[in-house]
């Protein structure tokens, strides 16, 4: 009877060496921050999520008197951990992008935990070479770089490392900490401002949807978040709107904007209206993701902005991917 019960149970399904091996990779991981911080946290009398002296001084912005509305307070956000950061691959000017997404482990990690445990840099994405060769050929670092829709800060900090200062709105809290993490790896606390805030048209508040599992999807419009991933559950919460020409002074310097707000495009803009008619050689360069179906989702399209922009001076913009550069002639 006993071989009976043999066949009739079947044995349980072990690991395969892949799952055992990235079970193996994790344990290290986390063994090492838990050490890491039991270490750092018997050396200072403040604990996680609160930051030492000498951190929190570098998380500060230099200046925060002038702006409406107050800036994202890193020192006093809840502190994501562990933390992993790495450099960013094949950039001209060098920095470090926090990861706190390990993916579905052991079977499905992060596509950068992977190259994090073959010694690989992150991969970077497409808007930080095209930031830092835009603003290379600038003979001074003067004027702010403007990034409306920040996500966890990969055009700010390839800006801020060159030496610009750089305004960055968020509105998603998740990505905030993403952005707080960079901003200390980096040492760019005197460059970086960051807003929880989106950039609309009118000063108030909107309903924003944020996408379980792909934050970087998040949109006002509910449509446009799921657009290209149905599946995933979307969270609605109310965040604070913010036009550019309420927070960005006539006397302000503005060499770059980037927006990339999955469909929002239009209202940023209009809200700048006043910035974007500056005459040629002060109005700022212009780059911003123009995708039909998120505009569509939005009430507005491709044609509704360009129109805007030729209405204020921008009448030679060219396509690159997905995304639309705008200058003044």
């Amino acid at each position: 009877m006993a071989n009976a019960w043999k066949r009739e149970n079947k044995h349980p399904k072990l690991l395969s060496p892949k799952s055992i091996f990235f079970l193996f990779i994790l344990s290290l991981i986390l063994i090492f921050f838990f050490f890491f911080f039991s270490s750092s946290s018997s050396r200072r009398s403040t604990s996680i999520p609160n930051l030492s002296l000498s951190i929190s001084r570098s998380l500060i912005p230099t200046d925060t008197s002038n702006y409406p509305i107050p800036p994202f307070n890193c020192l006093k956000s809840p502190q994501a951990h562990p933390v992993i950061a790495n450099i960013v691959e094949n950039i001209k000017y060098p920095f470090l992008f926090s990861l706190a997404d390990f993916g579905s482990l052991p079977d499905k990690p992060h596509k950068n935990i992977v190259r994090l445990i073959k010694g690989k840099p992150f991969r970077k994405p497409d808007i930080s070479a095209t930031i830092q060769g835009l603003l290379e050929g600038r003979k001074d670092r003067n004027g702010l770089v403007v990034d409306v829709g920040a996500n966890v800060g990969m055009a700010s900090f390839a800006a801020a490392v060159m030496g610009f200062k750089v305004l960055a709105f968020e509105p998603v809290f998740e990505n905030l900490q993403r952005i707080c993490d960079g901003i200390w790896f980096n040492r760019v606390a005197d460059l970086v401002t960051v807003f929880e805030a989106a950039v609309s048209d009118h000063i108030g508040n909107i309903t924003f949807y944020k996408l379980v599992g792909r934050l970087d999807n998040s949109a006002v419009s509910a449509t446009g978040a799921k657009l290209a991933f149905k599946s995933n559950k979307e969270i609605a919460v109310e965040v604070r709107t913010i036009p550019l020409d309420e927070l960005i002074p006539d006397t302000e310097s503005v060499v770059l904007l980037k927006i990339d707000v999955q469909g929002w495009e239009y209202h940023v803009l209009r809200g700048a209206s006043k910035l974007l008619s500056r005459k040629k050689g002060e109005a700022p360069y212009v780059i911003y993701e123009e995708d039909e179906r998120l505009l569509q989702a939005s009430n507005s399209s491709a044609k509704e902005i360009r129109n805007f922009l030729q209405s204020v001076g921008y009448n030679h913009c060219t396509q690159h991917g997905t995304d639309a550069h705008c200058t003044k002639d």
